[in-house]
């Protein structure tokens, strides 16, 4: 099946999609300030930069698009129908990079959360209140 863009369209297109500061991380960074709760971002001394440190409960949160993280049986993650290879292998090299940066920080005594792009869209309330939960634990 061809795409229905020009490759010009097409590249277009990708080149505006972020990679910091996405609506979904800004939703959870909005939620934890209104909160009480202060943080840094994208702190570049730990792996993978992480969206959201909150250093005082030794905890990092990375706000994930389904798409791009390969959330598994997630109705937002649809491989593309076209350049299917290419795909798939960086889907899976960033699910790789996920796992390797997340054993990192965990080896390093950091708690790492992850919050998918789905959970914000389909759950926002009951995940940000759990999450608030599990802060509140780990003090």
């Amino acid at each position: 099946m061809a795409d229905v863009h020009s490759e010009e369209v097409r590249s277009y297109n990708m080149s505006m999609i972020k990679g910091k500061n996405t609506k979904p991380e800004i939703v959870v960074r909005k939620f934890l300030f209104r909160n009480g709760y202060r943080f840094r971002i994208h702190v570049k001394n730990l792996s993978g930069h992480p969206d959201i440190v909150l250093k005082k409960f030794k905890t990092v949160i990375f706000v994930n698009g389904c798409f791009w993280h390969g959330h598994e049986n997630c109705h937002y993650f649809i491989l593309p129908s076209t350049r299917v290879e290419w795909w798939r292998n960086k889907i899976e090299g960033n699910k790789k990079r996920d796992k390797k940066i997340k054993k990192e920080l965990e080896d390093r005594g950091w708690n790492v959360l992850t919050i998918w792009e789905c959970e914000l869209k389909d759950n926002q309330e009951k995940k940000l209140h759990a999450l608030l939960e599990y802060l509140k634990s780990v003090v």
